[in-house]
């Protein structure tokens, strides 16, 4: 297997942390662990949309206050940076103007970042159309590994008597191959199991259709070549497991299940009325995980089938 994943993935210099203030409490111990174990540099990155840069004066009429909405983020950022610095770790903090995920994607180029680590929230079914905007933007924008810290994760407790698991959620297409290779990489780095998972519909479905289940499927054959492979090239121990069932709750159940320390998944880039139609996976799993979510951008043509698809054409 090709080794696509850069070692700079693995051992970042340059940690670019994007925050609305308000995560930064739930970011710091991520982002500084990180650092600490890489010897990386945490860059604290806040976008300052130009709405909120609206103030009022005494009579209540608006003005624009770009100055005092800039002072205030950056005494913010700079307590952040001041206690990672008493930990020995390099941190600065940089806040500007403009529509968030573009200013991410622009100061990642600019300072040659080598992750990015960024929060999510949990979102209403009345906001349901945007849910995670910005993060979505970055997760299929940038060609860089996203560490993403949803409302639910927390540090993992250590224990002697548990072995560390990171789970790596594959669709099996060509182009999540990478995310493999970065999963288990950073399986090696965490000394942890790597657990390859893939998703297979209902059961009853796939009989109904005629299609071989479980063990019997091709999805089954095909993610046992991809663990043998992943771990001959990588010199690791992995697993392979298949289900049946919903993706999300399924990804969800076997992270909290094994207490996974992080969840590798793949992002692909779509077309807006596929992000409206479809059912975004990955967006559940970054709302309620109770670990971290790395994510790598999947290169991809639009017609490449999945195992699925694959099996239906040859029966």
């Amino acid at each position: 297997m090709q080794n696509t994943g850069s070692n700079r993935w693995i051992n970042p210099s340059v940690i670019l942390v994007a925050t609305d203030l308000s995560d930064l409490d739930r970011l710091m111990p991520f982002a500084m662990g990180q650092a600490a174990c890489t010897n990386a540099r945490l860059i604290l990155l806040h976008v300052i949309a130009p709405t909120e840069a609206l103030a009022a004066d005494l009579a209540g009429m608006p003005y624009y206050d770009p100055a005092g909405v800039l002072e205030s983020a950056g005494r913010v950022l700079e307590y952040s940076c001041a206690s990672a610095r008493k930990h020995g770790i390099q941190c600065s903090g940089l806040v500007r103007e403009g529509i968030a995920a573009k200013q991410i994607l622009d100061a990642a180029h600019q300072f040659h970042a080598d992750r990015i680590i960024l929060g999510t929230r949990s979102r209403s079914k009345l906001s349901k159309l945007f849910l995670g905007s910005v993060a979505e933007q970055v997760l299929r924008s940038v060609n860089l590994p996203v560490f993403t810290v949803g409302p639910e994760a927390r540090l993992p407790v250590e224990s002697s008597d548990d072995q560390a698991i990171v789970l790596h959620a594959t669709t099996l297409r060509e182009a999540s191959r990478p995310s493999a290779v970065l999963a288990c990489q950073m399986a090696a780095l965490l000394d942890a199991k790597l657990v390859l998972l893939h998703v297979l519909p209902p059961a009853d479905e796939m009989e109904r259709a005629g299609e071989p289940t479980g063990l019997d499927s091709v999805a089954n054959y095909e993610i046992q070549a991809l663990a043998a492979a992943t771990a001959e090239a990588e010199f690791a121990c992995v697993e392979a497991h298949i289900v049946h069932g919903n993706p999300a709750i399924e990804i969800l159940a076997e992270a909290e299940q094994r207490r996974a320390r992080l969840i590798v998944m793949g992002s692909t880039a779509r077309s807006g009325f596929q992000n409206l139609t479809r059912d975004r996976t990955i967006y559940k799993v970054l709302a309620h995980a109770h670990c971290p979510v790395m994510s790598l951008r999947e290169f991809q043509t639009k017609s490449e089938p999945t195992a699925m698809e694959r099996m239906a054409v040859h029966s």
